[in-house]
């Protein structure tokens, strides 16, 4: 089984804590799983990376545009690096659209997963490739998503039966 993440960089309100301790339940229930993918984005991206290594999952870096580390900066950047350190790297050639990047890297994540993690609020993405268009995409492929509101406390699974394939 391979799981993935989509979610918030930072949100006001986000209770990192909440999330974190659900991620850890959550991919311990799973039964053999062989990889976490993820675009080491700060927030989401990072805590599941971290989260999933901690386990023993092998994590696969699903980087979104040559230029990606130009979007990070202080203590993000910092961990992006130490994370890829410990990641096998899938360098994606990106567009020149940031967006359209983000979207494709999101796709990218969602094709190859049974299992998507989203830590969102459960409202419009911002942009081309938000958390709400990578939730809809992983939905149209009837994959399983186990979406974490950190604002209202609420797990839901979508989708997908309880080990992660369809139904």
């Amino acid at each position: 089984m391979q799981v993935s993440v989509t979610g918030h960089q930072k949100r006001e309100g986000l209770d990192w804590d909440w999330v974190a301790d659900r991620l850890r339940s959550e991919l311990s229930r799973l039964q053999l799983v062989t990889k976490a993918f993820s675009s080491l984005a700060v927030g989401s991206d990072q805590m599941f990376a971290r989260t999933a290594m901690s386990l023993g999952i092998p994590h696969v870096a699903v980087i979104p545009t040559l230029a990606y580390e130009r979007l990070f900066s202080g203590d993000g950047l910092t961990e992006y690096r130490r994370l890829l350190a410990s990641s096998e790297i899938v360098q994606l050639a990106g567009s020149e659209n940031d967006e359209q990047s983000f979207f494709d890297a999101g796709k990218f994540v969602v094709d190859r997963c049974d299992v998507l993690f989203a830590i969102w609020d459960g409202q419009r993405a911002k942009g081309l490739g938000g958390t709400a268009d990578i939730v809809a995409y992983a939905s149209k492929l009837s994959k399983r998503v186990i979406h974490f509101n950190p604002i209202t406390f609420d797990i839901i699974n979508i989708g997908g039966n309880v080990n992660g394939g369809e139904d």
